[in-house]
């Protein structure tokens, strides 16, 4: 067999930074009895398979109900699709129910999950070797990633115990110019942000929006966790704020409606001048893009999301409420557990922030938490984690873990604290570097 040479394929293919999804998936089947706060993946006990059918007949319904033949139906759902999807009517009405963003159908591309909103934007966006992304840092490996196989660079701006500084987003910006490239757009997920779960403060989203429109600056927002605020505790998006036309919003209906359909959307109501005198939405106009990554979004996959939403008046929010109260017993479990492992006062080392919502929350402890160590975790004590250093652009996080909650019963949590906590106090402290 001929072997194939490394130096041969792209940068990001090699970059082990680019590994760490497989690392975490494949430290779980390694160590199938451990239980596992290394993944975000969404809670599974409300699927039920009888709901296929349903929700894609009750779509099949509501095109009928519109007038639409049985003979466009049939050819809408099997054969190929519109590039840009076939629910943009029904996503612009969620939209508005939900989060009070007013934008047309025409403004909305339906994308394969977060993951190609995130590689049509930045395509499209990007458009010399000079441009440079901001990025909250801590942050989803998911930016990073697509950032790095379109060979954009990545600048991370630290985030504090409230999100992202507006004026760190600023100071960045400049940084980036005085140092001769074009700092295009930021990325930042305003809401639980994975990894930490820290949710941005309304005055600082306002000033934000101010920063981007000074510093000439594109907003990528990503909001995968919005809707599993606390009653009366959801703030505004971005997009819904944005009077100048500066977000492209990024959403995922993973962990709202259905993983499995690996379904997303991006939002771009922006009005791109052909210079034939013809103007089209940017999300129309990134269809090019979308065109040649895949085609098209799964007709199958839209059918049953549109049943979903038309089933519950595109009121997602509303829908999702017994899933919210899940996940928000889940935290609660796991911040109960916490206290009760490491009570305060006691000289443990290990402190933790008390998010509001969402997924995740990150962890402080007295060591470095990296690989080796969460192998050993998972190994010898039956609890796996993820190291918070994955998430972080420029290095740090090395103290630090990120313990997802989303899809343990509120029992295993207890338990997997437990034996966090026996993992933590069995492994030395060390003296050099960072306190926790």
């Amino acid at each position: 067999m001929v072997r194939f040479s490394q130096d041969l394929l792209h940068p990001s293919i090699t970059d082990p930074d680019m590994d760490s999804m497989r690392i975490l998936s494949e430290t779980a089947l390694r160590f199938p009895d451990a239980l596992s706060f290394s993944s975000g993946a969404p809670y599974d006990g409300s699927h039920d398979l009888a709901n296929l059918g349903f929700y894609t007949d009750r779509y099949i319904k509501h095109l009928r109900d519109k007038g639409v033949p049985d003979a466009r139906i049939t050819r809408l759902l099997f054969q190929y699709g519109p590039v840009n999807g076939l629910i943009q009517d029904e996503v612009a009405l969620m939209l508005r129910k939900d989060e009070g963003i007013e934008v047309t159908p025409e403004a909305i591309m339906i994308t394969h999950g977060f993951q190609e909103a995130a590689l049509v934007a930045l395509r499209g966006l990007f458009t010399s070797p000079g441009d440079v992304l901001l990025s909250v840092s801590p942050a989803y490996v998911g930016i990073r990633g697509a950032a790095r196989m379109l060979d954009i660079p990545i600048r991370g701006v630290l985030e504090g115990p409230d999100g992202l500084d507006p004026e760190a987003v600023a100071e960045a910006a400049r940084a980036v110019r005085a140092e001769g490239r074009r700092p295009a757009a930021l990325y930042l997920v305003p809401d639980f942000n994975n990894p930490s779960g820290t949710v941005l403060p309304l005055a600082a989203r306002r000033r934000l929006l101010e920063v981007a429109e000074a510093e000439d600056l594109y907003v990528l927002e990503d909001n995968p966790y919005g809707l599993f605020a606390r009653d009366g505790e959801a703030l505004p998006t971005l997009k819904s704020l944005d009077t100048a036309g500066r977000v492209l919003y990024l959403g995922s209906f993973a962990k709202s409606a259905f993983p499995g359909a690996r379904l997303g959307y991006l939002v771009a109501d922006q009005q791109v001048d052909s210079g034939s005198g013809t103007v089209r939405t940017l999300a129309q106009t990134l269809s090019k893009a979308k065109a040649m990554y895949s085609v098209g979004s799964s007709t199958l996959s839209q059918a049953v999301i549109g049943g979903i939403l038309v089933e519950h008046d595109h009121d997602l929010r509303s829908a999702t409420r017994e899933l919210a109260a899940v996940y928000l017993e889940r935290l609660d479990a796991t911040l109960a557990a916490l206290a009760e492992c490491f009570p305060p006062g006691e000289d443990h080392g290990v402190r933790w922030n008390s998010p509001r919502g969402g997924f995740f929350l990150a962890l402080k402890v007295p060591f470095t938490a990296d690989l080796a160590a969460m192998e050993r975790s998972a190994r010898d004590y039956g609890v796996s984690w993820a190291p918070m250093s994955m998430f972080h652009l420029d290095g740090g996080g090395e103290r630090e873990m990120r313990l997802g909650f989303s899809n343990l019963a509120p029992e295993a949590i207890r338990e997997g604290i437990a034996r966090l906590a026996r993992f933590i106090k069995d492994t030395p402290r060390e003296t050099s570097g960072d306190a926790a």
